[in-house]
Parts: C-alpha cells; structure tokens; sequence
C-alpha cells in the first residue's frame, strides 16, 4: 500500500511548507504515510532506515503538534476577553453557568449550549476531565467571537 501513495502529493495538497511549519519535512512524511496505515516497517524500507528511527520521529512529530497545538491555546487564552479559571475538584455541571455569566459580564456570547460546552471543556480537557469532576485545574477562555478555549495551567498561572 505504501509503495502506491505519493508522499510528496499528499504533502502538497495538506499545504505542508518545512519554512513555516513546526514539523521536519521527514516527520511529515512519516505522519502522512502513519495516517494511510502504512506500517512502520514499511515506512522504514521506504526511507532506508530502521523501524526504531521510524518510531522516534513520529513520536518526536507527535510531540511538536502538541506543543503547538498548546502553544495555540495559550495565544487563545491570552487574547481571550473572558478567562474563568475552575478549580480541580469542581463539578463540571457548574461550570456552564460561571462560563455564561463572565461572558455577560464582559459582553460576549458563547456560541455553545451548555450540554455542547460541557462536551467541549470536557473533549479538550482529555484526562483532566473524568465524568463530572474536574480533575486538574483549568482555565476556560471566550473570546471575542464566542469560541471556547480550554487549557490546563502551570502551576504558577493560578
């Protein structure tokens, strides 16, 4: 399967630019071949190189999308009008209504009904988030157009 996919074609067509991106154009190409189920073995041949390599550059791609992807929520959340932070221990129940009543403080509409922002804070969150306790402190930013962000803090943000 892999031998038939074109990597510098998917790349191209996912705007994948190395000037710009956090990514290394081999994690790409790696990550690009993993998302088509292509085995690690298989990917290894393909590069010339060893499955082990193959192994620590996906994880080592995995990790630059997540600082990013942390990055972005911290941006989001500096910029964010409306910042809430929950405390660990709190009942995410009550969390729409502190979200909600921040936001009128502050002008801003949510763009998400409680059960929709709920499933939100508690999707981002990730394990956080365990059924209705929140289990590590969180701070929840609206911003001007009503869009959630979620992120866990330092320690020394609360």
């Amino acid at each position: 399967m892999s031998e038939q996919l074109d990597v510098n074609e998917i790349l191209r067509r996912a705007g994948f630019d190395a000037e710009t991106s956090v990514l290394t154009r081999r994690q790409a190409e790696v990550l690009a071949l993993r998302e088509r189920d292509t085995a690690q073995a298989a990917i290894a041949d393909r590069l010339g190189t060893s499955r082990a390599n193959v192994s620590s550059i996906e994880a080592s791609a995995r990790e630059n999308i997540s600082k990013a992807r942390e990055t972005v929520a911290f941006a989001e959340a500096l910029r964010a009008p409306v910042r809430i932070e929950v405390e660990s221990d709190s009942d995410l129940y009550d969390v729409p209504s502190r979200v909600y009543e921040a936001c009128d403080e502050a002008g801003v509409k949510v763009n998400h009904a409680a059960p929709e922002l709920m499933k939100r804070i508690s999707d981002e969150a990730g394990e956080a988030v365990k059924g209705r306790t929140i289990r590590t402190a969180l701070l929840i930013g609206v911003t001007h157009d009503g869009e959630v962000a979620v992120r866990r803090p330092g320690p020394e943000e609360f």
